[in-house]
Order: C-alpha cells, then sequence, then structure tokens
C-alpha cells in the first residue's frame, strides 16, 4: 500500500485557511497556501497531508468527542519524535506542537513528510521472497535500535515509570477494555484472570517502548531495504522491551484466512523468517543471553490488541473513529481474544 492513502479534501473536517493562516505565523518557513488531504489508512488519530510550494508536511490530531483516559495523547507522540531525532531510530522530524483546540477543533502536531511506502498486508504480494526477508530483518533491527537509546541522554528519563510494567499495564488495559466493552469475550476474560498469576520472574528491563510496533507502523523503502519512518507513538512510554517483541511478533499466531498472519503459510516459500530466527537475531542485536516466558509476552500482546480492537470498535460505532475500517477492524477483538485464549491453553 502507498504510504500516502489520501481521500480528497471534501472530508477535511476543520477550516483550512485557517490552519494555514496559524501555521504561516508560527512555523518558520512555512508559507502557505496549502494543499491538505487526509490519510485513509490508520486507526486512530486523523491524519493529513499537507502539500505547500515548498514542500510537504504531516499533521496528525486527536479525533473529536469524548476519549479514554489516557488515549491519543499526541503530545507524548511529539515529545518522543522531537527526542529521537538525532539517534539510529528512524522518525519524522518534528516541527510543531499546538495545543489549541481552536485551529483544527483538536490539539494537533505538524511533523516531516517522509516519501516511501507502508505495506498493509503482511505477505508483501509486491515484493520478492529475498526482499521480505530483508524487510523483515531491518524490522528487527529497527525495533532493537529503538530498545538500546540511553533514554536519560534523549532526556525521556520520565517519561514513564520504571518497573512494575506489566503489573501496571495489564491493570491499565483492562480498565480501558471494561470502558470500551460491548459484549462479553470469553477468551479476553480468560487471558484479563491468566496474564496477572502468570506474569514473569526475570527482573523486568526498562526501556523506551514504542506500543504499536508492526510492519504498518512504519514506512520502508519501496524494495523494502531500509525502514525510513516509525509512525503512531501515541502508546509508547518506558517499559519491557520484551512486549513489544511480542506485539511485533504476534502475527505468527494469527491466521492468515481472518487476520492475514502467518498461521497456514509457508513462510519459508513465502521468504518471511521464523519466529526462532527473528528472537535470536533480536538477543543478539540488544546483547540478551536469552529470551524466557516467551508464551507471557505473546499472550499480553495478543490482550492488549484486544484491548485496542475493542477501543477502535466503540469509536466506529460512535462515529468517531478516524478509518472507515475502524468498523470491519474493530470486530476482530473477538478472533484475537480466542487466538490468545488458545494459546495459553496449549503452553500456559
Amino acid at each position: 500500500m502507498p504510504a500516502d492513502a489520501l481521500s480528497d479534501t471534501t472530508e477535511i473536517p476543520f477550516d483550512v485557511d485557517r490552519l494555514a493562516a496559524y501555521l504561516d505565523a508560527v512555523v518558520p518557513g512555512f508559507r502557505g497556501p496549502i494543499r491538505l488531504h487526509r490519510f485513509t489508512n490508520g486507526q486512530s488519530n486523523p491524519t493529513f497531508r499537507i502539500d505547500t510550494d515548498g514542500g510537504a508536511y504531516v499533521l496528525r490530531k486527536q479525533p473529536p468527542g469524548t476519549l479514554l483516559p489516557k488515549a491519543h495523547q499526541i503530545d507524548r507522540e511529539f515529545r518522543v519524535l522531537s527526542a529521537l531525532a538525532d539517534t539510529p531510530v528512524p522518525v519524522p522530524a518534528a516541527v510543531h506542537y499546538c495545543a489549541d483546540p481552536g485551529i483544527v477543533g483538536t490539539p494537533f502536531y505538524l511533523m516531516g513528510h517522509v516519501r516511501g511506502a507502508t505495506f498493509g498486508d503482511l505477505m508483501l504480494p509486491a515484493l520478492s521472497p529475498g526482499q521480505r526477508r530483508v524487510v523483515m530483518i531491518r524490522l528487527i533491527e529497527t525495533l532493537a535500535a529503538l530498545h538500546s537509546v540511553d533514554v536519560n541522554a534523549v532526556g525521556l528519563g520520565d517519561y514513564g515509570r520504571p518497573g512494575s510494567f506489566y503489573e501496571r499495564q495489564i491493570a491499565v488495559w483492562t480498565r480501558q477494555y471494561r470502558a470500551a466493552e460491548t459484549d462479553r469475550i470469553e477468551g479476553m476474560e480468560a487471558l484479563i484472570a491468566w496474564l496477572p498469576a502468570n506474569m514473569p520472574k526475570d527482573p523486568e528491563r526498562t526501556t523506551l517502548v514504542h506500543g504499536d510496533f508492526r510492519l504498518e507502523n512504519c514506512i520502508a523503502a519501496e524494495d523494502g531495504s531500509a525502514i525510513r519512518a516509525v509512525l503512531d507513538w501515541e502508546l509508547s512510554t518506558l517499559g519491557e522491551p520484551l512486549a513489544d517483541l511480542g506485539y511485533h511478533l504476534m502475527h505468527h499466531y494469527m491466521p492468515a484466512s481472518e487476520f492475514g498472519g502467518y498461521v497456514g503459510v509457508d513462510t519459508a516459500a513465502l521468504g518471511v523468517p521464523g519466529e526462532a530466527e527473528l528472537l535470536d537475531l533480536y538477543a543478539r542485536l540488544t546483547g540478551r543471553p536469552a529470551i524466557n516466558d516467551w508464551t507471557f509476552h505473546v499472550a499480553f500482546a495478543l490482550f492488549r490488541s484486544v484491548g485496542i480492537l475493542q477501543g477502535v470498535y466503540a469509536r466506529a460505532l460512535q462515529g468517531n473513529a478516524s478509518s472507515p475500517y475502524a468498523l470491519e477492524r474493530g470486530r476482530k477483538a473477538r478472533l484475537v481474544a480466542d487466538v490468545g485464549h488458545a494459546l495459553i491453553r496449549t503452553r500456559g
């Protein structure tokens, strides 16, 4: 899928002229008029491309309506983009943050536009097997680079609380799920009960974690040879890096037929490295001697994904989701919960 999957300007829900006048006044070198289009890919914060005669930018804003507590914290997104500017982690340039809801209806920030492709299909049909292998390796390298950032050196030492990450996250996502719950999902009830009783005994490490690190949230070179930017930092915090890794690799547990995952797929023929190879690569790059309690990390990722998808679904029912595909995607919360339930039954 091209990174710039855009709709026309008839879907812009705010005054473009007011925005142009504001940016002319506060962003050095910015010069209108602007041509503004909405990205159609993505589920959370409405995102728009701004074209000017001097260059292109991307605007990301909170959605309208009542929001769940601690959701859509785009000020945190802007902060982390700014902090990572001079690190090996590829991110768009952080240009400007606006807390005033009077400009576009909610707070927003402006970042640089990064050219490339986003791939929403894990089968990567446009790439060769060799190219698929490379992009999957590049993703692990990027995640390892993120988890190696010295948070104190980049000014993020207070970006989250160290320690007890899983305990706090399980509580937070259980509350988020309950706030967005529409129907009882038995698989989610099982995960909510199992996770607190099976937290890893190994001491947690604390690094910067993305919170939603996946192929679709990265801009890559068209041939998959490089990751040019990591996007969508709204769930980032300080925490256990294996939570990111479990989330990134959980598609190895998802059925191809219903969720586009790798269960039922000949990944070797596809060119996609197996989970074990990717785990070994990550451990080498981050200096870990081993990765223990892997079932827990994946189960937590599935549990949290149910919370995210349920939130998408609830917003879609209220008419506040940012993507036209939100209702369809949100309905998959039950499927993900079933996968997690099966995992803890067979391995837990």
